[in-house]
């Protein structure tokens, strides 16, 4: 905490104002609530990293109605998990939660523990997560500090500096498990949350009807808009590389597994050409056995990751004699017209889709 600001408000007084306002104005309805069960708790709080409410509502109900239940989940297809996913981003999640569920099944006898250093050693769980599940889905007290909770806390007490550093995130930490009350901890969690989404919002905040506003540092400067800091600017590395639309007489087109680690990590994903496109045809007759006929571009669009910016040519090519493929297992020939269900890449959806 800066030296020359006043200690943190007393929790109670804090906690008392939000759990008041969240009473009439928070949300009560969200499908992860009726019913709230560790299983529904821990899929919407792995769904709703780095990803709004809105967006995440459709796929939640999709992917329950699909697995019930985490034993149902850990008997699932990875394929079909990663099919559900896909549009939702950050596959890396869904990748963690089926290894994670097939642990609790093979460890905890199919029930997420309710444990913080237990349910932590999960993949995909890191603390806020983890407190986040242990407050809702067993009333422990355990603060939080996700991307909302961070925004409210480095307004509220003018909490310097870019929230992703390690000692500004020790600093908030410290702030959230002292405002964090010994009783209503499912109440006080979403609380916070639903403040840092419907009203200490990034852009716009509604500073006028925020039920902490009479001792928030920041508002009281008049420089709510400076908080919470942002990262230092950093430019995104630039990469290209030509999509493969290696398709067949009957329309059919050639899909292969990506690695399970890196960028879209166990999607199925068109072959990645990165080479002049003088030398594709050799390239894919070594590659797999595929004699490509008159190569068409297709218009170039560009694809942001969170760490670079890839610059995506798409090349039709039409293919014939095309068996050989099957005999690699990681790959497949995708029908657009019956498609399989399975894990695509973004732009690859939209490619197949054109």
């Amino acid at each position: 905490m800066a030296p020359d600001s006043p200690a943190v408000p007393a929790a109670p007084a804090f906690a008392v104002r939000l759990l008041a306002w969240h009473r009439l104005a928070g949300r009560h309805d969200l499908p992860w609530q009726r019913p709230r069960t560790p299983y529904r708790v821990w899929l919407s709080e792995i769904m709703l990293q780095q990803t709004q409410v809105a967006t995440v509502i459709p796929y939640f109900e999709r992917f329950t109605a699909r697995f019930a239940d985490l034993p149902g989940l850990a008997a699932a297809p990875l394929d079909e998990v990663l099919h559900l996913w896909t549009g939702l981003g950050y596959y890396a999640r869904a990748r963690n939660l089926h290894r994670a569920a097939q642990q609790v099944c093979h460890q905890h006898g199919g029930q997420l523990p309710a444990d913080l250093d237990a349910l932590s050693a999960l993949p995909g769980i890191g603390r806020s997560t983890a407190g986040a599940i242990l407050a809702q889905a067993y009333g422990q007290r355990q603060p939080i500090l996700d991307g909302n909770v961070k925004r409210v806390l480095c307004r509220h007490r003018a909490v310097p500096g870019w929230p992703g550093e390690t000692a500004v995130q020790k600093q908030l930490w410290q702030i959230a498990d002292a405002l964090t009350p010994s009783t209503q901890a499912a109440d006080y969690t979403q609380a916070i949350m639903d403040l840092g989404a419907l009203v200490c919002t990034r852009a716009r905040p509604r500073c006028a009807d925020c039920p902490v506003s009479t001792d928030c540092l920041v508002r009281a400067a008049g420089s709510v808009a400076d908080f919470p800091q942002s990262r230092p600017k950093r430019q995104l590395p630039q990469r290209r590389a030509c999509l493969l639309l290696l398709r067949r007489e009957d329309g059919s087109v050639l899909l292969e597994r990506r690695p399970p680690a890196g960028v879209w990590g166990g999607l199925w994903s068109l072959p990645q050409y990165e080479g002049d496109q003088d030398a594709l045809v050799d390239w894919c007759q070594r590659q797999y056995g595929l004699l490509p006929g008159a190569v068409r571009a297709r218009e170039d669009f560009v694809h942001t990751f969170s760490h670079f910016r890839l610059h995506i040519t798409p090349l039709e090519c039409p293919v014939t004699q095309a068996s050989a493929v099957l005999d690699a297992p990681e790959r497949l020939w995708y029908n657009p017209i019956k498609p399989p269900r399975l894990g695509l890449a973004a732009p690859v959806r939209r490619l197949l889709a054109a």
